[in-house]
């Protein structure tokens, strides 16, 4: 099968582009100083890759993603970094088998109770580092941690995720903030103990030499997207969308990637050689000719175009199948099998 076979939008990764991305994290974070995490893909046959790099321990966002993962042999150490309050959420997590470690963030008295009724042993405190999302106050971890040993748990340590820094384009300023994010952290370590402290994503991965954290978890490096990519990061753009050209009209051109197809919460994809005007729900228009400001060759109904996502995390979800290719080539089938809640 190639490219140019598959039913549109048909989501592609380009393997050579992909592998490298695997290989250069794994030199700058090898073995367990990173922690995947599968938000970004929601792909099992991907993670597998990932542990191929020698990546054994993920982090997850849902239960569904950590059963899916421990279904296909990867479940020796799996961090679900959201918390939960429902434990009938996290019970088919709390019967799996002792060869599968579940460690869950708690950051109150109701994710504690949810992960000791669901029969989970296993827990790190999540900490406010200044993302105005969840997590408690450093000066709380202390007495969260007690509260979970009392209900039975094992507090492996902390977690802190910096994302409000992520994306920071002086990278001296960025650095700076981090560490100030990740004094926090280790503030509220001091008073929790264990032997985690987990951290970062994609865009401060290279950051924490001299912070203390003893893991990082990246996820969007393994594909990329362009919102990433404008920061200089040694990954490139494995990922796509490719679409058929439904339309050409003076000046522009529509092919059917729209809303239901890409993540858009930052900003418009991008297509080389033209300029996106805007998306809808199934199409994506765009200029051509000289509206996109010299753009290499004037598209035909019927061709294809690949369109890049701006946010690759949600695109991914947006997908049933990712398809492996190597220039036109289409080498393997990948089912994103860890979408939804389960």
């Amino acid at each position: 099968m190639f490219v140019h076979d598959l039913p549109t939008p048909a989501l592609v990764i380009d393997a050579d582009v992909f592998e490298a991305n695997l290989a250069a994290m794994a030199a700058a974070r090898p073995g367990s100083s990173l922690r995947p995490h599968v938000k970004a893909h929601k792909c099992t046959a991907l993670a597998l890759r990932q542990a191929a790099h020698g990546h054994h321990t993920f982090t997850c966002a849902t239960p569904h993603e950590a059963l899916g993962l421990a279904a296909v042999g990867l479940g020796a150490d799996l961090l679900i970094a959201n918390e939960v309050v429902d434990p009938r959420r996290l019970e088919a997590l709390g019967a799996l088998d002792d060869d599968v470690m579940i460690t869950v963030a708690i950051d109150s008295e109701a994710t504690i109770e949810a992960a000791a009724r669901a029969g989970l042993r296993h827990c790190v405190v999540d900490v406010d580092v200044g993302l105005p999302r969840c997590g408690c106050g450093p000066e709380d971890a202390g007495r969260l941690a007690d509260t979970a040993r009392s209900r039975g748990l094992a507090v492996r340590g902390v977690m802190g995720y910096e994302g409000h820094l992520m994306m920071a384009e002086d990278r001296a300023k960025q650095r700076e903030q981090v560490e100030s994010a990740m004094a926090l952290l280790r503030a509220a370590h001091d008073d929790v103990g264990g032997d985690v402290i987990s951290a970062g994503g994609t865009g401060t991965y290279d950051l924490h030499d001299r912070t203390g954290v003893t893991e990082v978890q990246a996820g969007s490096y393994a594909l990329m997207d362009t919102a990433y990519g404008t920061l200089g990061l040694p990954f490139g753009q494995a990922v796509c969308v490719v679409g058929t050209v439904l339309a050409v009209k003076p000046g522009y051109a529509v092919a059917d990637v729209g809303l239901k197809a890409l993540g858009m919460d930052h900003g418009n994809p991008s297509i080389d050689g033209a300029r996106v005007w805007f998306c809808s729900d199934e199409h994506v228009t765009f200029a051509v000719g000289d509206a996109a400001d010299g753009a290499p060759s004037r598209p035909e109904v019927g061709g294809r175009v690949r369109v890049l996502p701006a946010h690759v995390d949600p695109t991914m979800a947006l997908h049933e199948v990712a398809w492996l290719t190597r220039g036109d080539e289409v080498l393997e089938r990948w089912p994103i099998d860890l979408r939804g809640w389960g």
